[in-house]
């Protein structure tokens, strides 16, 4: 938890009612710096015990109330649109009493807030390459695609995605400054190849007007619904193709390819690397399928095991990414996993090159060439040149890698 260096309270203020002790507490919240959405949820889980006490002064709140709100809210859940299991009550609880008992603090009161144990991370949910692959050709536009590239090259949050600006975009470093990170703090991720070219085409088809103008320019529910909509077309279950399954997805991958765990830690924006940590148990798993396949009973008179080819078909995107066609998936080695090669647009495509802020650029007609499934390591397409510059080099009619 943040500790944020609050101003006293007035010496009166638990003279006056509730909500207006709560109103003070939020504002020296806010004056010492503490993010919107900090603020928010201290304002939640202080104004449920309230409604609890109902019109009971905060002056005379006892341990007895507290013991009450707490047994209460584990029993039967919290006031909340969605419906909890236990697990999520009790990690609702674990920060609604840590913020009881910061306000409770600020205020004198002698009232002693346990807090509830927050319980064990579950299973990490990530998904395969072959998934991600299938989310991208499944796209409808350049923004499904920047959607899909973004999260997963870059495991951002939704809320740090949606919140990104143009003006928060370093080009020529490929680097994003995230300014809207959890705690109010900022940090710096990275970006590949196929963000950039899914940010060429935004660019390209719908410039910015400014700056500061939002580069998704939807919501948090338009994310989440654009993604469930990707996954059905992609033949994937809805319910397992969230923003933050795809940030674990970012954080497996990394750490498969080689990319230390400090440098993921920092990527992520974690404060703990323990908490970083849990992505290794997926790796955990991949080192025991590989030590079962080597070491099964037969593996002394058998050849090593066969890899286990995906026999599934699905459908190419829709112009303008591409025409609908049918792809059959190439075989993956579960083994030794492979990943995608994505393949340069075609050369009809003209796309502009990096720049740091908008350029006059007409969106051409042609639809998108679908990207293709190779078993090799992903290497990322090259930008193309414009028509006019293979025009004045007497390269009409050839692409240039």
């Amino acid at each position: 938890m943040v500790r944020f260096d609050l101003p006293p309270p007035p010496p009166d203020l638990l003279e006056r009612g509730n909500r207006e002790i709560l109103g003070a507490f939020l504002a020296a919240l806010a004056a010492a710096g503490a993010s919107e959405k900090t603020v928010k949820a201290y304002r939640a889980a202080i104004s449920d015990f309230l409604e609890y006490i109902g019109d009971k002064p905060l002056r005379e709140v006892s341990n007895s109330d507290v013991a009450g709100w707490v047994y209460e809210r584990l029993s039967r859940g919290v006031k909340r649109p969605r419906e909890e299991d236990g697990r999520a009550r009790r990690v609702t609880m674990h920060y609604y009493t840590l913020f009881l008992r910061g306000f409770f603090e600020w205020l004198g009161l002698d009232v002693k807030v346990p807090v509830v144990r927050k319980p064990r991370r579950g299973r990490v949910e990530a998904l395969r390459a072959e998934d991600v692959y299938r989310l991208i050709m499944a796209a409808r536009d350049p923004l499904d695609l920047l959607i899909v590239a973004l999260l997963f090259e870059t495991g951002l949050r939704a809320q740090e995605a949606v919140g990104l600006r143009w003006r928060d975009i370093d080009f020529s470093r490929r680097e994003i400054r995230v300014r809207n990170a959890k705690y109010g703090e900022e940090r710096i991720v990275l970006y590949g190849q196929l963000t950039e070219q899914a940010l060429q085409l935004i660019l390209a088809t719908r410039p910015p007007r400014g700056p500061d103008e939002p580069v998704l320019g939807i919501s948090y529910s338009g994310l989440y619904k654009r993604l469930k909509t990707l996954a059905k077309r992609a033949g994937l279950d809805p319910e397992k193709v969230r923003p933050h399954v795809l940030r674990h997805t970012f954080a497996t991958e990394a750490l498969r390819r080689g990319v230390p765990l400090p440098v993921v830690q920092r990527l992520l924006g974690h404060h703990d690397i323990k908490v970083t940590q849990v992505y290794l148990h997926i790796l955990d798993e991949d080192v025991r399928r590989a030590y079962q396949a080597a070491f099964n009973p037969g593996a002394l008179v058998q050849a090593p095991p066969q890899p286990v080819l995906i026999q599934q078909q699905y459908t190419a995107p829709l112009s303008p990414i591409a025409p609908q066609q049918t792809v059959h998936a190439q075989p993956y080695n579960t083994h030794q996993p492979q990943q995608p090669q994505y393949t340069p647009l075609a050369p009809q495509y003209a796309l502009p090159q990096p720049q740091p802020t908008p350029i006059a650029y007409q969106a051409p007609q042609a639809p998108l060439a679908p990207f293709q499934l190779q078993p090799t390591p992903i290497q990322q397409p090259q930008g193309l040149q414009s028509t006019a510059t293979r025009a004045r080099r007497g390269e009409a009619g050839e692409a240039t890698a």
